[in-house]
């Protein structure tokens, strides 16, 4: 007597079944039982079994519940009995028997009963049985002597669990129960027993072996001229040939092509076509002679002796790896790599024409949106982008290329720095050179257009909002430079100072919106964005420093003979706290400064014709040509200031990068 935790093997089974595998389990147990009896008129009969009940709509079927497999095989004789009490049972094993389909059928459905007629010497017996789902297998078994005309096993799949057997039809149930069983049908050499489907609620009967000729002669059609046979494993010594058929399916609704490995005549594992060729993810279509338009998928059924020796236990895999297998040798992608081959045969000038189609998608984003990219364009590989792909995949693809080609490239540096070849440096050494300017010429057509969309960016926050007011005091601020930074939080490359000066790119950052009373003094926080930044080079007394002091757009308040924020004496009051040592750099050193030293204001704010009046009479200012910008030298504390309107520094900006736009095609 068996003892096995049947609720625990149930619950195991995880992976590559649905609700029709118990369903082929039985039907294949069935075709078997037939071949076992050396029976030439074979017959697999499956009714279709139906709730009492219909449902609400007026031409609605019943729900189906379950299903009766019929057979006129060996019957359920001692030596099946106990094969079928055995598990992992090797009774079957030359024919792919793993002595465990049985217990998928307790996965989707409540119960498996059986009931068989079989011959045991001279004496006719049935034999009787549930599946048990604790321990036992077999349960309330009982042998019977009776009398019948052959032998054979009915056994039922009853009351389906949790869910509904979604395809009500027995036209759809015969559609898919063939596909499934389709290796039966079409292996050379083999002759399938009967196989009938017939519905208990109308008495409809549907013949699956002559599917491809009556009821599905319109939906599914071999194409012969497409069947192939290839060989795998000739570079370890372990060739293995391979039949390839080619199927194609109309009207297949939400189905996909696909490539079908096939183990002791049932499939065993479906993959998308599109996984190796993403132009297959949508159906293809073509228009008959009547001027009729279908759409249509691919189906590629892969055949061999490999594929039968190597079927995982649950037929839901393979023994042997996915991806690449060191042990066998093959794997399932490249036999499936292989396979599918053929199917892009079949529809090679649609799949080129989508090819196309994906090509200019990528070009035009490249042109459009990401024209740093344009150097990639030639040598990145996009065929495993996805045929409509979004630009955020198109990016992606581009950016993993890139960093790929770097880390070649770095890789391809340390092999030249560890060679002793010195007769081979010199043509190496030009190779990797011209891949690094390559490389390089993508790095900078990146930050030339980022600094177009800054611009933009820059631009909008100085226009007024619906509700006419401008952009807060933090906007524009930060666009520049990021309030309450410092050179640990905030280096060249992510900060703007461009947008005023081009020399501020590299120079050595001291303060912004931070005090530089002493590196341990308190942060107060921020008020506005009219709070000195404070830039140089290196800290010798013969660089610069730069104070910039910024004003909201439109304000114009600090022009006021009583205000405390004149921004022109902001700056010289802080150049004065510099030159008196006042302050100190982030590290706490002393600032070096001498008499010497060259310093540089700029004040950034919008002009009216009060801030115009109070630049030219309060303080002496020149007006440059443009009357954009103001200017003014004092010599006793060797300072330059510039006061510039926010249009200014937007078109100045614009107009020094112009060429560089203009080169990129992206203004």
């Amino acid at each position: 007597m068996s003892s096995v935790n049947i609720r625990r093997a149930v619950e195991n089974i995880k992976f590559g079944i649905n609700i029709y595998t118990p369903l082929v389990e039985l039907v294949v147990n069935a075709i078997q039982a037939i071949e076992q009896n050396d029976n030439a008129d074979g017959k697999v009969e499956i009714l279709i079994k139906r709730a009492q009940q219909q449902g609400l709509g007026f031409d609605t079927l019943p729900d189906v519940i379950g299903f009766t497999v019929k057979d006129n095989g060996v019957g359920f004789n001692d030596k099946n009995r106990t094969s079928f009490d055995t598990l992992y049972s090797e009774h079957k094993i030359d024919i792919g028997g793993k002595g465990f389909g049985r217990f998928t059928c307790l996965k989707y459905f409540e119960d498996l009963v059986i009931s068989s007629n079989y011959i045991d010497g001279d004496t006719k017996l049935n034999r009787s049985f549930k599946m048990g789902k604790k321990n036992d297998i077999i349960e309330n078994e009982q042998i019977t002597p009776t009398d019948f005309d052959h032998t054979g096993t009915t056994a039922e799949l009853k009351s389906i669990k949790k869910t509904k057997f979604v395809e009500k039809g027995h036209k759809t149930i015969a559609r898919t129960l063939f596909e499934k069983l389709l290796p039966y049908f079409c292996t050379e050499g083999y002759t399938c027993p009967t196989v009938v489907l017939k519905d208990e609620y109308n008495g409809a009967t549907i013949t699956l072996n002559d599917y491809l000729k009556k009821e599905g002669k319109d939906s599914i059609i071999e194409l012969t001229s497409y069947n192939q046979e290839f060989i795998l494993g000739e570079n370890n010594g372990n060739n293995q040939a391979f039949d390839v058929r080619v199927f194609k399916f109309y009207s297949p609704k939400q189905q996909k092509s696909q490539v079908n490995l096939v183990a002791h005549k049932r499939t065993v594992t479906s993959t998308p076509i599109q996984t190796y060729i993403p132009e297959f993810e949508e159906e293809f279509s073509e228009t008959n002679d009547a001027g009729k338009t279908r759409n249509f998928i691919l189906k590629v059924y892969v055949f061999s002796c490999f594929l039968d020796d190597n079927v995982s236990l649950e037929r839901g895999n393979f023994d042997f790896s996915k991806e690449s297998d060191l042990q066998y040798g093959i794997s399932q992608v490249q036999i499936e790599e292989q396979a599918v081959k053929t199917a892009h045969e079949v529809v090679c000038e649609e799949v080129d024409k989508r090819t196309s189609k994906k090509q200019r998608l990528v070009v035009d984003y490249i042109n459009e949106e990401a024209p740093w990219h344009t150097q990639m364009l030639d040598t990145v590989d996009i065929s495993n982008l996805p045929m409509n792909p979004s630009e955020e995949q198109i990016e992606l693809t581009f950016q993993k290329a890139k960093f790929n080609v770097e880390g070649e490239l770095k890789k391809d540096v340390k092999a030249i720095l560890a060679s002793e070849d010195t007769e081979s440096l010199h043509d190496k050494a030009a190779d990797i050179l011209g891949r690094i300017s390559d490389s390089n010429k993508n790095d900078l057509a990146h930050y030339v257009a980022l600094r177009c969309s800054v611009i933009d960016i820059f631009k909008k926050s100085l226009e007024s909002g619906d509700d006419g007011k401008f952009s807060s005091e933090g906007v524009v601020h930060d666009i520049i430079f990021p309030r309450k930074g410092d050179s640990l939080k905030t280096p060249f490359q992510e900060h703007n100072l461009w947008l005023i000066d081009e020399r501020l790119n590299f120079t050595e950052y001291l303060s912004s919106d931070l005090p530089l009373e002493g590196s341990h003094s308190d942060r107060p926080d921020l008020l506005a964005y009219d709070k000195r930044v404070v830039f140089r080079g290196e800290n010798e007394a013969s660089n610069p420093v730069m104070v910039f002091e910024f004003k909201k757009p439109k304000r114009n308040d600090f022009a006021n003979p009583s205000s405390k924020d004149d921004p022109v004496k902001q700056v010289i009051r802080y150049v004065r706290k510099i030159r008196n040592g006042d302050f100190e750099t982030p590290e706490g050193r002393e600032i070096n400064i001498e008499d010497n030293t060259p310093f540089y204001g700029y004040v950034v704010c919008d002009f009216d014709k009060k801030v115009r009046t109070w630049l030219e009479e309060e303080h002496d200012f020149t007006p440059m040509p443009d009357r954009k910008g103001y200017f003014r030298w004092h010599a006793n504390l060797n300072l330059y200031i510039e006061v510039l309107s926010w249009d200014k520094l937007l078109k100045d900006a614009g107009m020094r990068n112009k060429v560089f736009f203009h080169k990129l095609g992206i203004n």
